[in-house]
């Protein structure tokens, strides 16, 4: 027997996380992926998998602390193989050794004769043809802790992929991605269904691979330890020469997979959390600060989660179950309801489903748009010379395979205004009391797509020229589109533009993207008589519409800004001070 220490796996980029669940208890029994404990950072919560199987010994950490990758948590008593089982039953059978001496000398024997046994039945034992190879498909990296939902299955069992083929398409909060094929080979196994919240690194599919893609396919997965421990497990005991098993797991029981989130977990806890203060809810500080913003009581949602949990759909539902129960209990916001009409009454409809990413869009929108102050500072730019000069770079944008758009100006002088005009780049602290002053310029662009409205980062923006943020949009644009963008490629925006551009208007009064205090409404250009002292001449003007937190922004803040902004795109030389 050994003792082995179980340290924390990499959390996925997470510096920190508390422990907020012990799930065994002292002298338990564990197989190889059950769950020793629930992990849970700011983002998302996870199980932490037992990479072996024996006996718990005890605890290194307790309920609350806080841990990082690395740390040892658990101590848990191994045999030194699956021979230990064996020699147990050996020994119970056998007659009673003459001293405890002879007695471990004997045991030492037989596990040794066993291991070599092993040793030379597990190549024997393999499963797998030499024509052909199961391959485990995993999630790839998403860009984020937080589980994303399956919308839609590309394949079905038996059909033929090619590496890079849609396997399924995943949707989160803000985007949806397609996760690709990393092998060619035929579906043999779906293991991912509709509906399911999957993260990096859960299980997908298994594919039949043929010989001649083995050798890379071994190589790419070499780092997948959850496969690596599947294949072990059925070596050992297929390799097993004794009557027990190599891993005696009941049929009854079987050792749950390893699963990244506390998704399986029996509701233990009561339905709701009534006569509880806040602080003893059960939820975590994402869900927390959800239900800040929309001024909800943790005590008086139900949780839906594993063991009473609150998430945040279930703040969203108790939110619209108030509303629809009336003013009075709707957060005593006053705000009237909308009546509900029969539409059916005037004519034929259809009822139309939104998408999710419609529904957050909405939510989010409306929660701005009652959240923050906001107010609407107009102006237009003389972007007459910018629009020569940009059509300038025609044939050269063609070389390179970048066109330049008027929005690569518009990111550019909203950057160097941020850098003169800092207050721009701030957002206020969840206590009122502070700013949040950030040191880089990050700024999103609202694309319009079938799935809905989409707000991919340029980053680091005022560090970039023209064609670096060209060649940015030309790709962001692209992934929005064909719904394809990360995570990652919508977080960290300090400011936002959306841009009409050609299609038409004179101006609008854009929500602001909280906790981004400012947003830059761009309307369609137009040829106007400007008088330049002496006559009326012919300049192309573009109507801005700049929407601001009027918390952390002034009138006066906001006259100079967009003083320095039209300033720039009238003069383009300015850019380059």
């Amino acid at each position: 027997m050994a003792v082995e220490i179980v340290t924390v796996p990499d959390l996925g980029g997470a510096e920190s996380v508390d422990v907020i669940e012990l799930s065994l208890a002292q002298g338990d029994k564990v197989a190889i992926e059950d769950s020793l404990l629930v992990l849970e950072s700011d983002k998302a919560t996870m199980d932490v998998p037992s990479p072996h199987e024996g006996t718990l010994v005890k605890y290194l950490v307790a309920d609350g602390d806080t841990v990082k990758v690395g740390d040892a948590i658990a101590e848990i008593e191994t045999a030194d193989s699956a021979v230990a089982v064996d020699t147990e039953a050996a020994s119970a059978s056998a007659p009673a050794p003459a001293s405890a001496s002879e007695k471990s000398a004997e045991v030492e024997k037989e596990v040794e004769a066993a291991v070599a046994t092993k040793t030379v039945a597990e190549p024997v034992a393999e499963p797998v043809p030499e024509s052909s190879s199961e391959q485990l498909i995993l999630v790839p990296d998403i860009g984020s802790d937080n589980p994303v939902d399956v919308i839609e299955l590309s394949v079905a069992v038996g059909d033929q992929v090619e590496e890079g083929d849609t396997l399924l398409v995943l949707e989160s909060d803000k985007a949806t991605m397609d996760v690709p094929s990393s092998h060619s080979g035929i579906v043999i196994k779906i293991i991912a269904a509709e509906g399911d919240k999957l993260n990096t690194g859960s299980e997908v599919l298994v594919l039949e691979v043929s010989s001649s893609d083995i050798n890379s396919a071994d190589a790419k997965s070499s780092d997948t330890k959850s496969t690596s421990i599947e294949s072990t497990s059925i070596e050992s005991t297929e390799a097993a020469q004794a009557p027990e098993p190599a891993i005696p797991a009941p049929a009854s029981a079987p050792a749950p997979k390893a699963a990244p989130l506390a998704q399986s977990q029996p509701a233990t806890a009561p339905a709701d959390n009534e006569g509880k203060a806040s602080s003893d809810v059960y939820a975590g500080p994402a869900v927390r600060l959800l239900a800040r913003e929309l001024g909800v009581s943790l005590e008086k949602v139900s949780g839906s989660g594993p063991r009473g949990r609150v998430q945040k759909d279930d703040v969203n539902d108790y939110v619209k179950s108030a509303l629809k129960a009336g003013p009075a209990s709707a957060a005593g916001t006053g705000i009237p309801l909308v009546p509900a009409v029969d539409f059916s009454q005037f004519g034929e409809i259809e009822t139309i489903a939104m998408s999710k990413i419609q529904k957050l869009t909405a939510a989010n929108m409306q929660r701005n748009w009652l959240n923050v102050p906001h107010v609407t500072h107009f102006d237009e730019a003389d972007i007459t010379d910018l629009e020569a000069f940009r059509k300038s770079l025609k044939d050269e944008g063609e070389k390179r395979g970048i066109k330049v758009t008027p929005v690569a100006f518009l990111i550019k002088g909203l950057a160097a205004a941020m850098q003169a005009h800092p207050e721009f780049n701030r957002s206020l602290a969840a206590d009122g009391e502070h700013f949040i002053q950030k040191r880089y310029c990050n700024i999103g662009m609202a694309v319009d797509t079938p799935r809905g409205l989409m707000v991919p980062v340029i980053k680091d923006a005022n560090e970039k020229g023209i064609w670096d943020i060209s060649a940015d949009i030309m790709a962001l644009a692209s992934s929005a589109r064909d719904g394809k963008l990360k995570p990652g490629d919508m977080q960290g925006g300090c400011f936002t533009v959306s841009s009409l551009g050609a299609i038409g208007g004179m101006g609008f009064t854009p929500i602001v993207n909280s906790p981004e205090v400012g947003i830059l409404g761009v309307s369609k250009s137009q040829m106007k008589p400007v008088w330049n002292g002496t006559e009326f001449v012919p300049r192309l003007m573009l109507p801005l519409c700049l929407s601001y937190d009027h918390r952390v922004i002034n009138g006066g803040d906001a006259g100079r800004f967009m003083t320095h902004l039209v300033k720039s795109l009238s003069d383009i030389r300015h850019l380059s001070l």
